[in-house]
C-alpha cells in the first residue's frame, strides 16, 4: 500500500461517511497553483480549494504574516483585545461595500451564515425569512433551513428553523417559467410578491437572504433588474437585504464582492472562504446603524477572529492589492470565457457558459436539455487524469466550476482550458 493509499484508507476508517472529499488525492504540499500528491503527481488546482484560495497555496506573504503570529500569540477568546484582529477589521472594513463598516467575526461560512440570520431578527424583532431556490448557505441547522440546492442537505433533519420561506430563484438559463431573457416577465419577482401576499405579511419578514451569483446551485449571476426590485421592495417594507458573498466575495468575481458590480448595497453581508487564502475565518459585515443594535451578550464567540487566521486575512488583502490581482483575473476572465463559449458553439453538450470574473460555470445538457450529469463527471475524470483539478456543482452535479486563483498565469490557464477543451472534444 503506497502512501496515499494509507491515507485514504485511515480517512475511511476514522471519519464519517459524510464527510465527502472529491477526489483520490492525498496532497503533500501546496504551491500558489499547483498540489503535490503524497505519490508525487502535480497538479494544476483550478478548485482553488472549493473558491477558498483565491491567491493560490501557501502564498509566501502569507506564510511568512503566519510565521510571524505564531511567534508571538495564537489565541484571544474574547478575553484580551488584540492588535492583529483589530488591524484585520479595520483592513476587511476598507473593501467591503461603502456603509457596510462594522463587522463580527467567525470561523466558516456558515457561521457567519447563522450570525447574520440572528442579527436580522434580533433587530428587527421580526420572524420570517426568505430566500431563493437553489441557494446554498451552508449545513448547519439554521443555514440549511434557507438553503435549497439540494434536497439531500436537508433530509432526515427536519423539522428545520420556522418561518422561512423560498421564493423562486432567477436562474435564467433554466427559466422555472420558461421564459428566455428576451422574453423575460419578471415571474420570478411576481413570485416572491405573491408571497408576501399569501404566505407571510411583508412586516413579518426580517430579512431576504440571496447569494448574488448562485454558488453551489448553479455558478448562475443574478440578473442586475432583479437585484436592484430587491433592494427597493426591502426599502419599502422595511425588510433587511443579505448577501451571502461566502463563494463570490474577495476578488473571485474580479471585483472585491459581487455586489461591486451590480452597485448595489445589502444591509448586511457574509464573508468567508477567500478572506484568509485557507485559515478558518469568516465575518458578519453590515451597517453601523444596524451592528450597534446588537447588543452585548447577543452573539458571541470563542474562535471566531484567531490571531493566525486575521494575520493571514491581512496578508491576503495585501496580495490582491499590491500584485493588482483583481486587475489581472479581469483579463484572465475574458480569456477564458471567450475560449470557453467558442468551446460551446462547438459541443451541443454545453449549454451554458456564464459567470463574472473568474467564477465561471459550465452546464452540460443531454439532446433534450436535461442536466448532463454523467458527461461532467466524464470530463472531471480525464481533466484530473491530465493533470487538472475541477469540480462540479448544480442540483444535479452537471456543471463545472471553472475558478482557479486569482495569480495564475496566461500560460497556466491556457493549458488548464486546452486539457479541458480535449476531454470534452475527446468524450462528448
Amino acid at each position: 500500500m503506497d502512501e496515499q493509499d494509507r491515507i485514504i484508507k485511515i480517512y475511511e476508517n476514522c471519519f464519517t461517511p459524510a464527510l465527502h472529499i472529491y477526489w483520490p488525492i492525498a496532497i503533500k504540499r501546496g504551491d500558489r497553483v499547483y498540489v503535490e500528491a503524497t505519490n508525487g503527481k502535480r497538479y494544476l488546482d483550478f478548485s482553488s480549494g472549493l473558491a477558498v484560495l483565491n491567491i493560490g497555496h501557501s502564498h509566501p506573504r502569507v506564510m511568512e504574516a503566519v510565521r510571524l503570529q505564531l511567534e508571538k500569540y495564537v489565541h484571544t477568546g474574547g478575553v484580551y483585545y488584540s492588535e492583529i484582529v483589530a488591524s484585520a477589521a479595520e483592513r476587511l472594513i476598507s473593501v467591503t461595500p461603502p456603509g457596510l463598516d462594522m463587522l463580527f467575526f467567525s470561523n466558516s461560512g456558515a457561521e457567519a451564515v447563522e450570525g447574520a440570520l440572528k442579527l436580522a431578527r434580533f433587530v428587527s424583532g421580526r420572524p420570517g425569512f426568505i430566500s431563493f431556490t437553489g441557494g446554498f448557505h451552508g449545513r448547519t441547522l439554521g443555514a440549511v433551513s434557507i438553503t435549497t440546492s439540494s434536497s439531500k442537505y436537508r433530509n432526515r433533519y427536519h423539522p428545520l428553523l420556522p418561518a422561512v420561506y423560498h421564493s423562486l430563484s432567477p436562474y435564467c438559463f433554466r427559466c422555472p417559467s420558461g421564459r428566455k431573457p428576451e422574453t423575460c416577465g419578471s415571474e420570478c419577482f411576481d413570485n416572491l410578491k405573491d408571497m408576501l401576499k399569501q404566505q407571510i405579511s411583508p412586516e413579518e419578514v426580517a430579512a431576504c437572504i440571496i447569494e448574488p451569483v448562485l454558488g453551489e446551485g448553479g455558478y448562475s449571476p443574478v440578473p442586475h433588474s432583479f437585484l436592484q426590485k430587491l433592494r427597493n421592495l426591502c426599502d419599502k417594507h422595511g425588510i433587511l437585504l443579505i448577501f451571502d458573498e461566502v463563494q463570490s466575495g474577495m476578488g473571485r468575481t474580479s471585483n472585491w464582492f459581487a455586489a461591486d458590480h451590480y452597485g448595489i448595497t445589502p444591509d448586511i453581508m457574509t464573508v468567508a472562504k477567500g478572506i484568509a487564502s485557507g485559515f478558518p475565518l469568516s465575518a458578519v459585515v453590515a451597517t453601523r446603524k444596524i451592528m450597534e443594535r446588537w447588543l452585548p451578550g447577543a452573539h458571541g464567540t470563542t474562535f471566531g477572529g484567531n490571531p493566525v487566521s486575521c494575520a493571514a486575512s491581512l496578508a491576503t488583502i495585501a496580495v490582491i492589492e499590491e500584485e493588482k490581482l483583481l486587475e489581472k483575473s479581469r483579463l484572465l476572465a475574458d480569456r477564458a470565457m471567450e475560449r470557453l463559449k467558442r468551446l460551446a458553439r462547438l459541443n451541443p453538450s454545453i449549454g451554458d457558459v456564464r459567470g463574472i470574473g473568474l467564477m465561471i460555470g459550465i452546464e452540460f445538457i443531454t439532446k433534450t436539455g436535461a442536466p448532463y450529469r454523467e458527461a461532467v463527471q466524464k470530463v472531471l475524470d480525464y481533466c484530473l487524469g491530465k493533470g487538472l483539478i475541477l469540480i462540479n456543482c448544480g442540483s444535479e452535479r452537471h456543471i463545472i466550476r471553472f475558478i482557479p486563483p486569482l495569480n495564475t498565469t496566461e500560460a497556466e490557464l491556457d493549458t488548464a482550458l486546452a486539457i479541458l477543451e480535449e476531454g470534452v472534444t475527446t468524450l462528448l
